[in-house]
């Protein structure tokens, strides 16, 4: 398989997980995003995760459908976008809070660890 034609399917499935990360904001696993937000975010954190459900959604899918001369620019607000949750990881760390099936400070600890993963993976497939 072609280099572009990689790079292509890695930014689709990512902008694809963020659409579908966001509908989960905004439905079933509205309970397990709110362990995310930070307590110092000034807002509901029930509002927090819709909003930011929503700013996924649109995130994923301009990701994904991206013409080529944006991708570029894509990449970077997603990876811009993955930097600024971050928090959200630490707060569910130091805060001990279950979510997702994060239920020892170990898995959550783990976590922490994948978000760079992401930060790579956006940059990269537009590059």
């Amino acid at each position: 398989m072609k280099e572009e034609n990689i790079k292509t399917a890695a930014r689709v499935l990512l902008g694809t997980s963020l659409v579908l990360a966001g509908i989960s904001h905004l439905t079933f696993a509205r309970k397990d995003f709110r362990a995310q937000v930070p307590n110092w975010v000034p807002l509901k954190k029930d509002d927090t995760v819709i909003y930011s459900g929503f700013a996924e959604i649109a995130l994923g899918a301009a990701l994904a459908l991206s013409p080529k001369h944006t991708e570029k620019t894509m990449g970077k607000i997603a990876a811009g976008f993955f930097t600024a949750v971050f928090p959200g990881n630490i707060a569910q760390y130091t805060h001990n809070r279950n979510a997702f099936g994060l239920n020892t400070s170990n898995k959550r600890l783990a976590r922490l660890f994948f978000q760079p993963v992401l930060i790579t993976w956006a940059l990269k497939s537009t590059q």
